[in-house]
């Protein structure tokens, strides 16, 4: 790993940060296996990029997988995993690749804008224990919270984060989510900063090498 001074992305006034550097099979299965990471990026294809290693490096270390996210972004992953060789249809048989629909999760514990807990834990537990019954190691992603900061359900935002971590303190699994950059249109520092309080690691958002991975942990 090397050091690289770069300023953080989505700040009014540039600030340097170090970013440590690390290949992406070695930072989601040593460095990150057991924390909650989060990038905030700048196009789909730097977000893409970073989903494609999460869950390519995830399904040959004999991992299985939850990517919950748009529609667009599961077709463009399933594409990306189809190019490299996996036998999709096998491992969504199998259990070790459950690709599901944001907003159609969403709507099975938000009710009037407000998060629904017990929804929650039963929704998104019972993903896991199906993934987990073939591989006790799992590796979950989820866009949600980025459909319900777009919405302009800041709140309701960080209470999905801070649910997320409760199971994820319940349950020994990897966990990323991802925010695109543009929108946070206003108090974007405030913004930032309140979901980077719920995470342990910050992956750099501009573009960069696909097979590399750059981070730091959060303060």
């Amino acid at each position: 790993m090397e050091d690289n001074v770069i300023s953080e992305p989505c700040s009014h006034k540039a600030q340097p940060v170090t970013w440590e550097k690390s290949p992406a099979q070695v930072f989601w299965g040593e460095i990150a296996t057991c924390d909650h990471s989060v990038q905030l990026y700048e196009n789909d294809k730097v977000f893409l990029n970073t989903l494609e290693s999460f869950a390519g490096a995830g399904l040959i270390s004999g991992d299985s997988i939850i990517i919950i996210a748009t529609a667009d972004h599961l077709s463009s992953l399933e594409m990306r995993l189809v190019n490299q060789g996996f036998n999709m249809p096998f491992l969504k048989s199998s259990f070790r690749y459950m690709g599901l629909n944001a907003d159609e999760v969403l709507n099975q514990f938000v009710v009037n804008n407000q998060i629904n807990e017990t929804l929650f834990m039963d929704c998104i537990g019972q993903s896991i224990h199906k993934v987990e019954k073939n591989n006790g190691k799992v590796r979950a992603f989820g866009e949600m919270v980025a459909l319900l900061w777009q919405r302009g359900l800041t709140e309701t935002t960080i209470a999905l984060e801070r649910l997320w971590n409760q199971l994820h303190h319940r349950k020994n699994f990897t966990l990323f989510c991802a925010y695109p950059k543009n929108i946070f249109s206003t108090d974007v520092n405030a913004g930032v900063h309140s979901i980077y309080h719920e995470h342990h690691k910050v992956i750099d958002g501009s573009p960069r090498p696909s097979t590399e991975i750059y981070y730091r942990e959060i303060a």
